[in-house]
C-alpha cells in the first residue's frame, strides 16, 4: 500500500493534507512525501517511522536514540551509503543490520551484500534522520579524514616542528604555526565547525584537547554534545588559527586569553567571543557565539507573567535606584538588562554601560569595555561615569564592595543603577552583598527590585508525547498531587529536529522581590535569607519553582527540568 494511502486509512492525515504535500514535495522538487507531511507539520517523525514500518513490513528505528561504532560504520563506504540514503547499525555475526529509506531497495541489499560479505537485516527510518546520520557519520568523518590527509602532504614538515627543540624560540614556533594555521584544511576545519555552531544554535563551541584526543562539543539549549573529534595532532594548528582571528598572541600559551572575531555567515553578521587556557594537553578554546539576529530584546517576550513584568518596567521607570538580575551562569541575565536598556532607551536620557565584554552593540547608548590590565575596572569606570551626566547606568557584574558601594553611590545621588550578581535567590540577593561588606542600611535605602532568572527547556513540538507520572514520585520530589489531577504530562520522544534530546528552545522563569518598607525593615535587621524569603512570599512574590510548575502544568517542559533548574526547602 502506498504512504499516502495508509496514512490516511490510519486517520492520521487528511486527503486534503495528503494532497498539499504532494503538491509541495512537486514544488520543492526535493523530500520525499513523508518529510514534506512532517515540514508541513501535519504528521510527527513518530507517527511517520510507524506507519514506514507497517507499510514495508519492518522493524522501524529511530536513529537519533542510536550510537553507531565506528568499527560497524567502515564496513559500508560513504559511497553505498550516500547513493542508497542507508546507514549501518550493527552487526552480530555474519548479520548486518542496516537502516534504510527504502527497505525493500534490492540492488542496494545485494550491493552491501557484494561488498561487505554479509547478510542483510534491513530496518526502516525516515529520511531526515537517514540524511542527519550520514551527515554526522559520514560526511564530517570524510571531511576530517580529507583535512588530515592535505595536511600531511602539503604540511607535514612544518608541523613536525612545531613544539620541538629550544622550548624558548617563540619566534620561530610563531612563525611556523602561522604558515600552518593560513594553510587551506585549518581554514576549512575552523570555518566549518563555527558555520555548524552557528546553524545549530549552539550558544558556545569548546575545543578541548585530551591525552590522545581532540573533542570539539556544542552547547545547545544549555547542554553540551559531541560534534566531532578531529586528528590531536591538529591541535595547535587549529587553536593557533582561532587565535590569530581574534587577534590573540600566539606564542602566549601559559596564560589564558581573551579576544572577538567578527564574521558572517550566510550574509548574517555574528560575533565570537574567545578565550583560550592553558590545561596540561595544551590550550582549550571556548568560542561564545552572539548572533543578535537570534536574540529578541523584547522585554514583553523574555517569559515574565504580567504581574512581574508590570513591576519590572514600573521599577526600571523610575528616576533613581537600583535593579538587581541574579542567577547563575548562562541563564539569560545579560539579555534580560539589554532588554530593559532597550526598553528605556530614548533621546532624553544618557545610558552608559560598564560591561566585561560587550556582548551586543545598541544603538544610543555609551557602552564601555573593562580592561582591567589597563586599570578600566567596574569600579574605577563607575567613578569616571559619574562626571559623564548620566541618567541610567548598566555595570555589567557586582563582583566585589568596592563595585558595590560605588553603585550605591551612585543611586544615591539620582541615578538609575541596572546590575547583576551570582545568586540563586532573589532574596539570597541581600545576603550576598552583606557578606560583601556593604552596610545593610545603604542596601535598605537604594534597592528597587531584584528579579531572579533560571532558563527551562522547552519540550520539543515535533516529538513530544504523553508520559504517566505517579503522584507517590511527585510526593518524593516536593509537589502536591492533588494540585496535579487534570495536569497532562508530556517529554519530548527525540527527533530529527531536537537532535533526539526531546527538548528544543528554552524560556525564562522569573521571581521579582519588591523591596517593600516592611522588607527594608528586615534588612536593616539583618535577619537570615529564609526569613526574607518568607516576607516577600507573603507580599505577593512568586518563586521560581512556582513559575516553573505554572510552566509544566502548560505543558511546555518536563518535571525533570524543573527540578533541575529550581529548588525548594
Amino acid at each position: 500500500m502506498k504512504l499516502g494511502k495508509l496514512l490516511i486509512q490510519e486517520n492520521l492525515i487528511t486527503e486534503e493534507q495528503l494532497n498539499k504535500a504532494l503538491k509541495e514535495q512537486e514544488s520543492s522538487g526535493e523530500g520525499r512525501l513523508g518529510t514534506n507531511l512532517i515540514k508541513l507539520g501535519y504528521l510527527s517523525e513518530r507517527q511517520l517511522l510507524a506507519s514506514l514500518s507497517k507499510q514495508h513490513g519492518v522493524p522501524g528505528v529511530d536513529l537519533n536514540t542510536v550510537e553507531i561504532d565506528d568499527a560497524v560504520l567502515n564496513l559500508i563506504s560513504s559511497n553505498i551509503a550516500k547513493k542508497y540514503e542507508l546507514v549501518p547499525l550493527s552487526r552480530v555475526g555474519k548479520m548486518l543490520t542496516v537502516a534504510m529509506v527504502n527497505p525493500n531497495d534490492i540492488f542496494a541489499i545485494e550491493d552491501i551484500k557484494f561488498s561487505t560479505g554479509f547478510e542483510v537485516q534491513p530496518v526502516v527510518a525516515s529520511e531526515t534522520a537517514i540524511r542527519n546520520a550520514l551527515e554526522k557519520y559520514y560526511e564530517g568523518q570524510d571531511f576530517l579524514e580529507k583535512v588530515e590527509k592535505e595536511m600531511e602532504e602539503s604540511y607535514e614538515d612544518e608541523v613536525e616542528v612545531v613544539g620541538v627543540g629550544d622550548k624558548d624560540s617563540d619566534e620561530e614556533e610563531t612563525s611556523d604555526l602561522a604558515a600552518n594555521v593560513d594553510s587551506g584544511p585549518v581554514v576549512k576545519l575552523v570555518n566549518t565547525v563555527i558555520t555548524k555552531g552557528v546553524e545549530a544554535n549552539a550558544s558556545d563551541i569548546h575545543i578541548e584537547p585530551y591525552d590522545k584526543e581532540l573533542r570539539v562539543r556544542f552547547r545547545v539549549d544549555g547542554i553540551l554534545r559531541e560534534i566531532m573529534t578531529p586528528p590531536k595532532k591538529m591541535h595547535k594548528a587549529i587553536a593557533s588559527r582561532i587565535k590569530i582571528m581574534a587577534k590573540m598572541k600566539i606564542s602566549e600559551k601559559r596564560l589564558p586569553q581573551d579576544g572577538r572575531i567578527k564574521v558572517k555567515i550566510k550574509g548574517k553578521p555574528i560575533d565570537i567571543r574567545v578565550a583560550s587556557l592553558p590545561t596540561i594537553y595544551g590550550e582549550k578554546i571556548a568560542l561564545r557565539i552572539l548572533d543578535r539576529s537570534a536574540i529578541s530584546l523584547d522585554i514583553e517576550t523574555l517569559g515574565l507573567e504580567d504581574e512581574q513584568l508590570e513591576k519590572f518596567i514600573h521599577s526600571i521607570r523610575m528616576p533613581f535606584g537600583i535593579v538587581l538580575v541574579t542567577g547563575p551562569t548562562g541563564c539569560g541575565k545579560t539579555t534580560t538588562l539589554y532588554s530593559a536598556l532597550q526598553k528605556i532607551n530614548s533621546l532624553d536620557v544618557n545610558i552608559t554601560t560598564a560591561e566585561d565584554p560587550v556582548e551586543y552593540s545598541l544603538i544610543g547608548i555609551n557602552q564601555v569595555q573593562m580592561r582591567p590590565a589597563v586599570g578600566l575596572t567596574f569600579a574605577s569606570a563607575l567613578r569616571s561615569y559619574l562626571r559623564q551626566d548620566p541618567n541610567i547606568i548598566m555595570v555589567g557584574e557586582i563582583r566585589d564592595k568596592e563595585t558595590a558601594e560605588i553603585a550605591i553611590r551612585a543611586s544615591l545621588t539620582g541615578h538609575l543603577v541596572l546590575s547583576t550578581v551570582h545568586t540563586n535567590t532573589a532574596a539570597a540577593t541581600i545576603t550576598r552583598l552583606v557578606n560583601m561588606g556593604v552596610e545593610p542600611f545603604l542596601i535598605a535605602s537604594t534597592f528597587n527590585l531584584v528579579v531572579s532568572e533560571r532558563l527551562l527547556r522547552k519540550v520539543c513540538l515535533s516529538c513530544m508525547e504523553e508520559v504517566e507520572i505517579s503522584p507517590d514520585y511527585l510526593m518524593r520530589v516536593g509537589l502536591k498531587p492533588e494540585e496535579f489531577n487534570d495536569v497532562i504530562f508530556y517529554k519530548g520522544a527525540g527527533c530529527s529536529i531536537c537532535n533526539g534530546s526531546g527538548y528544543k528552545g528554552r524560556i525564562g522563569v522569573f521571581e521579582v522581590m519588591t523591596l517593600t518598607p516592611k522588607m527594608r525593615e528586615l534588612i536593616l535587621e539583618k535577619v537570615s535569607t529564609d526569613k526574607l524569603q518568607t516576607e516577600a512570599v507573603k507580599d505577593g512574590m512568586r518563586t521560581l519553582r512556582d513559575i516553573a510548575v505554572e510552566k509544566l502544568k502548560k505543558g511546555m517542559t518536563t518535571i525533570d527540568e524543573v527540578l533541575k533548574e529550581t529548588t525548594i526547602k
